[in-house]
């Protein structure tokens, strides 16, 4: 499934039709659809990752696999988009959005599929048609659905990124950012993530001829990325354990904390293990906690898989007492607003209330992860976050707390982004960045937000 920019914008490369999904209850595609609109509903209600709520009523209303992929595209995109399916359906509806969320689903799915997947329109709207006619709580409203998604289909969307997030959340990026910035990062959020490879063996020799044989471009952070969105489970080296998925900016804080052999290093809210990796590759003796088992036990798989040795722990970092550490490497909790791009729905289901508890609770989580460091150990704290509450702040916040430690500045040359180093040393990188590079091609631009900043205690 392939996902294209309204009328008017740049096409995407590579689009595909969606033809020849195998049939669900006898109609082609209509079990996709269901599926979309009943997480698209679960996900609201809930206030829960789309990942999670998708997989669980995958478990309960199994699909074919293209037909999983497709339903999984549609959801993606009606995120992704949100802001301006609304404003498109709402030029159509002379009493407003409907009350009753099951059919806002259903309209909702059905603009995204006619807006900005390449949908047959005609099947986008009789499908919709059919799931409303399907429910007796939205039979009523069939024909109303008929017609919305006809006029949709004969108009263009509007090319404005800040309708594509909340109105808090783009007022927030304005004022930290500025207009311009601000509006950069709202239009990168729009576009789908590459998907990038952090490598067991990072030397050039390396990164040259996976690059070569996997048709992908070499970041100037050291990530490799893929220029055609494939399974990487069937691409070479996966089964083997020769790279993992992780995107450019995420690999970035363990390169800042620079792992040694031998060196005993803690990886606090280690799950998936993305960076775990990278620090058992760099031959330390690590040590990754996790409060949630599931989790855990995924990135023990990952490591079986990778062939690295890893300690496991299922703890909540709160909770963790141990001997001082080398380093230490807190990726906290946080509202993952750098990470939109991967998960659209994140825009859509936080608040400000929620940004103010999870900087309470990454301040407690800072506080801990310093006691574990060993006196001239490192520090590493990280968010997937835009939001200075969870990044700048904190960091100023803590050294005022802890006077034992100093911040260890980053250079630009850690980073392979000069423009993503704040004044004050710590990494800061925005979802436009990596738009252009030396060699890129048709690799997908962009990468995390993330923030990073680095502490030695005295």
């Amino acid at each position: 499934m392939v996902e294209r920019k309204a009328p008017g914008l740049a096409a995407r490369p590579n689009r595909a039709r969606i033809d020849g999904i195998p049939r669900a209850d006898g109609i082609l595609g209509l079990g996709a659809r269901r599926l979309a609109m009943r997480a698209f509903v679960a996900i609201l209600k809930r206030k829960a990752p789309l990942d999670e709520v998708f997989d669980a009523l995958l478990v309960a209303h199994p699909l074919p696999v293209r037909d999983a992929a497709l339903a999984k595209a549609i959801l993606a995109v009606s995120f992704r988009r949100l802001g301006t399916i609304r404003a498109a359906l709402l030029a159509h509806l002379s009493k407003g959005m409907p009350k009753d969320e099951h059919l806002t689903a259903i309209l909702t799915t059905g603009a995204a599929q006619i807006l900005f997947l390449d949908t047959p329109k005609h099947s986008a709207v009789d499908l919709a048609v059919r799931l409303a006619k399907a429910d007796p709580k939205t039979a009523h409203a069939a024909g109303l659905v008929n017609a919305v998604l006809r006029k949709c289909a004969l108009a263009d969307a509007d090319d404005v990124p800040f309708l594509d997030a909340p109105a808090w959340l783009a007022e927030r990026w304005k004022a930290t950012y500025g207009a311009e910035r601000a509006e950069r990062i709202a239009t990168a959020h729009r576009q789908s993530a590459a998907i990038d490879l952090s490598l067991k063996d990072t030397s050039p020799a390396s990164l040259a001829r996976w690059a070569e044989q996997l048709g992908g471009v070499v970041l100037p952070t050291g990530s490799l990325r893929l220029t055609d969105k494939v399974p990487v489970t069937e691409l070479d080296g996966y089964a083997q354990g020769e790279w993992w998925v992780q995107d450019a900016a995420a690999a970035l804080p363990v390169k800042l904390l620079k792992p040694q052999p031998g060196e005993h290093i803690a990886d606090l809210c280690a799950a998936p293990g993305g960076k775990t990796a990278q620090i058992a590759a760099a031959g330390a003796k690590v040590v990754a906690l996790d409060r949630s088992g599931e989790r855990l036990q995924r990135l023990r798989e990952n490591m079986a898989r990778l062939g690295l040795p890893v300690e496991t722990v299922m703890a909540d970092v709160l909770d963790f007492t141990v001997p001082p550490f080398d380093a230490v490497l807190l990726d906290a909790p946080c509202s993952a607003t750098g990470t939109l791009r991967r998960h659209p729905e994140g825009a859509w289901i936080k608040s400000v209330e929620t940004i103010a508890t999870l900087a309470e609770m990454q301040r407690r989580c800072l506080n801990r992860a310093a006691s574990l460091v060993k006196p001239g150990g490192r520090l590493v704290y990280c968010t997937c976050s835009l939001e200075r509450e969870e990044g700048e702040d904190q960091a100023e916040a803590f050294l005022a707390r802890h006077s034992d430690f100093i911040r260890d500045p980053v250079s630009p040359e850690e980073t392979g982004l000069g423009k993503a180093v704040t004044t004050a040393g710590d990494l800061r990188t925005l979802p436009y960045q990596l738009a252009e590079w030396p060699g890129g091609g048709k690799a997908t631009p962009g990468l995390d937000g993330f923030f990073a900043a680095r502490f030695r205690r005295r």
